[in-house]
């Protein structure tokens, strides 16, 4: 009898660990969280998690904001107007963090795919037929564009692009184009090379201007996140593991053909610009189930905007200082292993 119930113990811990989520209280009374966000679908996860009632099977009340960029949400979020924002990691940011800016990213955003990735760094057709430019080092000296200013996210994968050749910035003539604009100076030959983004990369290749050249250039990398103040992180611990559960919760119910489930369908059309048909023609964006902050994708854009002069400061970061990962853990510890 004693060795059946050890086993039958063992049992329940096993399957608690390979994915059976734990029973979580939700909180009461019901806890308020203010959020701001820019209405992309990186950040579908919440849109799932509001309208699914995730929030609500947990006792929150979220109120969810739109705003125009990061900057607008990181100024509420140091004003204590908002609890979490929906942010872009970009060069200000930095800058923000090693002044002592006191928010903490507390759960990632929509990742960049593992494979087969839209945006594409590519060279003009006639360069490569030709052997003028069939790697990135062949590169050196010539016009490379990118959308987006110094310090921008277009700017850090254009970095990694050129990396794969042992260039940098430096050693190339940067120019600062819109994607729309992209196509036509590729045929005009007003640049060499670009960096692309969906649809455009895919219409220089089908019109025959340019190739890829470098392709899947940061695989799984976050470029944003839920950042949370630090009152609502240190003083909000509960709520901010709840928040943290409903956005894992939520991934979970977003993965292989659920993507485009007629719920989470709905969730994202009320909270972006986007159409049913544009998300249905478009390259999934990854969630990760497991919701893990990469924190070395982290230091590699810190590193990589410091190397640039993008920064203030010449002095590595201690990600201590930018990333809690205290919430997602506690999460996945009740939901279990996906």
């Amino acid at each position: 009898m004693i060795r059946f119930f050890v086993i039958f113990i063992a049992t329940v811990a096993l399957l608690l660990h390979q994915g059976f989520a734990q029973e979580v209280a939700p909180l009461d009374p019901a806890e308020k969280v203010m959020v701001a966000y820019v209405p992309i679908m990186k950040f579908a996860t919440m849109y799932v998690a509001a309208e699914r009632g995730l929030f609500d099977k947990y006792g929150l009340e979220v109120e969810i904001n739109r705003v125009s960029s990061g900057t607008e949400a990181i100024a509420f979020l140091t004003q204590g107007q908002i609890d979490v924002g929906g942010i872009a990691i970009v060069t200000s940011l930095w800058n923000g963090w090693n002044q002592g800016l006191d928010i903490r990213v507390i759960a990632p955003g929509g990742l960049e795919p593992f494979e087969n990735s839209p945006t594409k760094f590519m060279v003009r057709k006639d360069l490569f037929d030709d052997g003028t430019v069939t790697t990135v080092s062949d590169l050196a000296g010539r016009n490379v564009a990118l959308a987006g200013g110094p310090g921008s996210g277009g700017e850090y994968l254009a970095s990694k692009a050129l990396e794969l050749g042992e260039l940098t910035i430096r050693d190339v003539n940067i120019i600062q184009i819109s994607n729309p604009d992209m196509p036509a100076a590729l045929e005009n030959r007003s640049i060499d090379a670009a960096l692309l983004g969906a649809p455009f990369a895919d219409q220089v290749e089908a019109e025959g201007t340019a190739v890829p050249l470098a392709t899947d250039l940061v695989p799984g990398l976050m470029t944003v996140a839920f950042v949370g103040s630090g009152k609502f992180v240190n003083e909000r611990p509960e709520v901010a593991r709840r928040f943290a559960l409903a956005l894992m919760e939520a991934s979970r119910l977003m993965q292989g053909d659920a993507y485009l489930s007629p719920e989470n369908l709905a969730s994202y059309l009320k909270y972006t610009n986007s159409t049913e048909e544009a998300l249905r023609a478009g390259t999934p964006i990854t969630y990760d189930p497991e919701q893990v902050i990469p924190v070395s994708g982290l230091a590699d854009v810190e590193r990589v905007h410091r190397e640039n002069g993008r920064t203030q400061y010449e002095t590595p970061i201690d990600l201590g200082n930018v990333v809690d990962t205290s919430f997602v853990d506690w999460a996945r510890e009740q939901l279990g292993g996906n």
